[in-house]
């Protein structure tokens, strides 16, 4: 489905909005570091979903078990690599870098992508994918590295955003298992019961560590993350891609690293500085590059 000519500026709006409410959630995850605990942000993330849906979603979940039962191994995957893994590593790396640095390695989805895809489903990258990833990569290491690669040799100094690789690689996954198994479930529907296994999942990290209470402090971060990263932004993408189309839509990601780095800096007064700018350039460049198709 498409929209009228005369509506396409404001659909356009859509992926913005999405892009904007995602990259102040990285700026709100560095935020909030102080206060609460990785688990127990992550865990009341989902909870506050979970509780928000539950009252929509009941009847549907009755009227759709068989479907659900058909495909909750693969939901069950998806949860854990798409709102455990990423979600939690990512609230992890918070306490060990900046706003700014997660915003342009969560630019690297796209690239990491590529490689997952040639694992697990044997699709061999163009050449153009080829120099775009490497591009990119550089750009990644280029960031990490502070603009000085020699400082890659220590890397006891770069723990968060090691983690943020990490659980950006893990995200590729969540997108390349969506791309294998093309499941027949209303996304709504879909996306509920991935919050449901992600609440399972996190029960015994909280047995372990413990779970912070919710306050003054931190009860904006965790409504906010609960209400418009899970549930208004996922929307609103959807949204998009069916007004615009998947690719057209996929280009706003781009503006992650760069909505993020400008929220950090006047809330958080963290600096963009040169090797940031170079690293995104190459980092949204190789991306673009990678897209092309080679012409047959």
């Amino acid at each position: 489905m498409q929209v009228q000519p005369r509506w396409t500026k404001f659909a356009i709006l859509l992926p913005l909005v999405a892009v904007f409410i995602w990259s102040l959630n990285i700026t709100v995850t560095r935020y909030v570091t102080d206060y609460i605990s990785p688990v127990s942000i992550s865990f009341y993330r989902w909870f506050v979903a979970f509780i928000i849906l539950t009252p929509f979603m009941l009847k549907t979940v009755w009227q759709q078990r068989e479907l659900i039962q058909r495909y909750w191994k693969q939901l069950a995957v998806l949860s854990a690599f798409g709102m455990v893994l990423y979600q939690g590593l990512g609230y992890t790396a918070a306490h060990y870098t900046t706003a700014t640095n997660m915003g342009i390695i969560n630019a690297f989805i796209p690239v990491f992508t590529i490689a997952v895809s040639f694992m697990l489903l044997k699709d061999i990258p163009s050449p153009y994918a080829l120099i775009g990833c490497l591009i990119s990569f550089t750009g990644l290491l280029f960031v990490v590295a502070q603009g000085d690669f020699s400082n890659l040799l220590q890397m006891g100094g770069h723990l968060g955003d090691i983690m943020m690789i990490f659980a950006v690689f893990f995200y590729a996954f969540y997108g390349v298992f969506l791309k294998k198994w093309q499941l027949q479930i209303p996304l709504l529907l879909s996306l509920y019961v991935q919050i449901f296994f992600a609440l399972l999942y996190h029960l015994p990290f909280l047995l372990y560590l413990g779970i912070d209470a919710i306050n003054m402090q931190n009860a904006p971060s965790v409504f906010y993350a609960g209400i418009f990263p899970s549930l208004i932004a996922p929307l609103v993408w959807m949204l998009a891609v069916q007004q615009l189309g998947p690719n057209r839509t996929s280009i706003f990601m781009n503006l992650t690293p760069v909505f993020t780095a400008l929220i950090a800096y006047f809330w958080l007064g963290e600096q963009w500085m040169f090797y940031h700018s170079i690293g995104t350039v190459m980092a949204i460049g190789g991306v673009i590059l990678a897209q092309r198709k080679v012409k047959g």
